[in-house]
């Protein structure tokens, strides 16, 4: 059922136009991501649905007795409540209906002694109502609902007297989601929720949303999260919107299918119209009455022809190609029983190898020392113990997340001359050009980029270094969608060695080969993406629960069996739900592989050498996974 749609809006600002013809439908239920650059209209879309902005053309239609909730990223948020308090606003009603039955109890208790039955049984009446009222409204349920989501959100029980005026940016609109998930709207409008949430709390999120009986439309960046949540995407650019079946990953390819299909047919109309135009040239040249009312016809049938629009242009993107100098030797780094603690132990006696070739991505919760390990490595910080070796050859690249290596007072240009001077104007230009430094563009002071554009310029340096063991820390951070695919792209074509940091799971997923798990104690390893990860370590969970559960089988046998039955059940639903992905990602990689076959037998592609390689090196990289997901596939089967 529909419970939400727009028609033909419209939306300017002065001479500006943000959206134009813009037509959606949303159904009960659905769980929609909403794409498109920064600036495309996405937030003012959600601004007109609630009715915060006016629209200039065009109608929204909302079912009737719907409640919209809203969820924005640039909301202003005070409360003089504690956070435990703030939560149970939520609640007003049933508070209110609690203090109203505790009222009635007294009432009926203090007529229970008088001869007067009359004036008891009509409050009886109304209390068994009250009661089966509250009841129906989850009112002996909802205190554990704000405790499960104030932990889902990552606040502990210690932080529930803490008065939200103190709190943080990030801490506050943790809260603000929170009252936002424990309303029982019909449809959620999230700009961001992900947002100031580590990995923890993010996978929580996904789980809540998944689970939740109602509509949401979402913006968001991380595309990991799209991909767990979402089920149709919106996608807004050049000021319309187009509606998309499936997650992000099945939209992208969809895009991508639609876009190669109409470039074949407008090059093959455009090849038909050229010589059509060069037959009625000729009808022309020989100037006979025949030959003329030919050319005639032939132009009245070209005029009728429905011509097919151009592709768009596909936006300017970086262009980022990480090629080692020299080759490194198998052994590329080696820790050995490393610890650090700073006021507290971060990791101890933690021990790993990475190998050439490897793509290695570093997991841990906030606060274990991750980015300290990156530092330790690349040399720019000391372990309190235990041994760093890198192997022969091994020349590092450290991208930092803070990007203290940049000096603030220079200009884009000196940034990059002062550390590769060989390099004439002309080479350099054009490199600068290729991460979005045109023209006067280069006379930039770094200090004055944005988070976005001093990121791209720490790009260009590291891929100037040719570098074959590249550490990076949260390498993402402030890069938009197009641009994180691009290095995900470069960095799954590179022949030499990554160990990274990242809360991006979707880039994860595309990038690493090898995951390590760091503990205070322990590290961990994974041979895997992060989809691999986490389905190994929830087998893992699972494990340890169930030995649990055996452990105390003779205290409480009866209890203990039924515990055992319904941890099987659980674990066979989960093992059940991975296996239903696994078979839908390999019947999509499949397809995609048989896709790609049949482009590169086209003309088209086969004479684009550049266009040849990517699909050859996107041909490899999905056969490799093929390869781990049959086998994912095969444990799961068993």
């Amino acid at each position: 059922m529909i419970i939400l749609s727009g028609k033909d809006i419209k939306k300017s600002y002065g001479i500006d136009v943000i959206l134009e013809g813009v037509t959606f439908t949303v159904q009960e239920n659905d769980k929609v991501g909403i794409v498109g650059v920064n600036g495309a209209g996405k937030s003012t879309l959600f601004k007109m649905i609630t009715g915060d902005l006016d629209r200039d053309e065009g109608d929204i239609f909302i079912s009737k007795n719907i409640r919209i909730g809203y969820m924005s990223q640039d909301f202003s948020y005070e409360s003089s409540n504690t956070i435990w308090d703030e939560m149970m606003t939520v609640f007003t009603h049933l508070i209110q209906m609690e203090k109203a039955i505790q009222d009635l109890e007294l009432k009926i208790s203090s007529l229970g002694n008088s001869k007067d039955n009359g004036a008891v049984e009509p409050l009886l009446g109304i209390y068994a109502n009250l009661q089966e009222e509250y009841k129906s409204s989850n009112g002996f349920g909802y205190k554990s609902q704000i405790k499960g989501v104030l932990k889902g959100l990552g606040f502990s029980v210690d932080d529930y007297d803490k008065p939200v005026s103190i709190l943080s940016g990030g801490q506050k609109t943790r809260v603000a989601l929170g009252k936002v998930l424990l309303q029982n709207f019909n449809i959620l409008l999230l700009d961001e929720p992900t947002n100031y949430l580590d990995i923890q709390s993010v996978e929580w999120l996904e789980e809540y949303l998944k689970n939740l009986r109602c509509s949401a439309l979402i913006v968001s960046h991380d595309r990991y999260f799209l991909d767990m949540v979402t089920n149709r995407t919106f996608e807004i650019e050049n000021r319309t919107l187009r509606e998309y079946n499936g997650n992000y990953s099945k939209y992208i390819e969809k895009k991508q299918q639609q876009r190669e299909i109409q470039l074949k047919d407008y090059a093959e109309q455009q090849k038909e119209i050229t010589r059509q135009e060069a037959i009625i040239a000729r009808f022309r040249q020989y100037n006979r009455e025949k030959s003329i009312k030919q050319a005639e016809s032939r132009e009245k049938a070209l005029d009728r022809i429905e011509r097919i629009d151009k592709p768009d242009a596909l936006p300017k993107n970086i262009g980022i190609r990480f090629e080692p100098g020299i080759r490194s030797g198998n052994d590329v780094l080696t820790v050995e029983n490393l610890s650090k603690a700073f006021d507290k132990q971060l990791f101890s006696d933690a021990s790993f190898e990475v190998k050439r070739g490897e793509k290695v991505a570093l997991l841990g919760p906030n606060g274990i020392g991750k980015t300290t390990m990156l530092k330790i490595i690349a040399g720019t910080s000391e372990a309190d113990s235990g041994h760093v070796r890198l192997g022969t050859n091994v020349i590092i690249g450290y991208y930092d997340q803070e990007q203290e290596s940049l000096n603030y007072n220079n200009t884009v240009i000196d940034e990059i001359w002062d550390e590769y001077p060989q390099l004439n104007q002309t080479e350099l230009r054009t490199k600068l050009a290729s991460f979005l430094f045109p023209g006067e563009d280069i006379f930039k002071e770094i200090s004055k980029l944005s988070g976005g554009e001093r990121s791209r310029i720490a790009l260009l340096k590291l891929m100037l270094s040719k570098s074959n063991f590249l550490l990076m820390d949260e390498p993402t951070n402030h890069l938009d969608i197009l641009s994180k695919e691009v290095l995900e792209s470069a960095l799954a074509n590179y022949p030499g060695t990554i160990l990274l940091v990242s809360h991006d799971r979707y880039f994860l997923n595309k990038v690493a080969t090898k995951i390590i798990e760091l503990k205070q104690d322990i590290c961990m390893q994974y041979n895997g993406n992060y989809s691999y990860y986490v389905y190994k370590r929830s087998k893992l969970e699972s494990s340890a629960e169930d030995q649990q559960i055996e452990d105390s089988d003779a205290a409480t046998p009866n209890k203990n069996d039924w515990l055992k039955q319904k941890e099987e059940k659980s674990n066979l639903r989960r093992q059940q739900k991975r296996l239903e992905t696994v078979e839908m990602e390999i019947a999509q990689s499949e397809e995609r592989i048989k896709a790609i076959a049949s482009l590169l037998e086209t003309p088209e592609v086969f004479t684009d050498h550049v266009r040849c390689e990517e699909l050859h090196d996107e041909q490899v990289k999905l056969k490799n996974g093929l390869d781990l997901l049959y086998e994912e596939w095969s444990e799961l089967s068993e």
